[in-house]
């Protein structure tokens, strides 16, 4: 069975995106978003990114994205908390491991 629903992808965009995402920047007439970006990726077309560390989300004035963007949010969230758990992980096994080299 088929169903008129959409794809959405959530993905981190690479050095291919680029075009796409200056072009959603100028159509929503704002910055080309800095360092990691998240795209919304509906059917296949690029409607809203979303740089990871915070900033302003762009997004086409053409379709409706709010929806979207509220997943790049939750998702860039995810990555950030990921991050910072990850930090103090890290420098903990290492002073576990200096203490057992000792």
């Amino acid at each position: 069975m088929r169903t008129n629903q959409p794809t959405i992808a959530i993905r981190l965009a690479t050095v291919d995106d680029a075009q796409d995402i200056a072009v959603l920047a100028a159509l929503d007439s704002a910055p080309i978003p800095a360092g990691l970006v998240l795209l919304g990726v509906v059917d296949g077309v690029t409607q809203a990114a979303l740089p990871v560390r915070g900033g302003r989300p762009v997004s086409d004035p053409f379709h409706a994205t709010a929806a979207i963007v509220a997943l790049l949010e939750v998702r860039a969230r995810l990555l950030r908390a990921d991050e910072h758990s990850r930090r103090p992980m890290r420098s903990g096994v290492r002073a576990a491991l200096a203490l057992v080299r000792s």
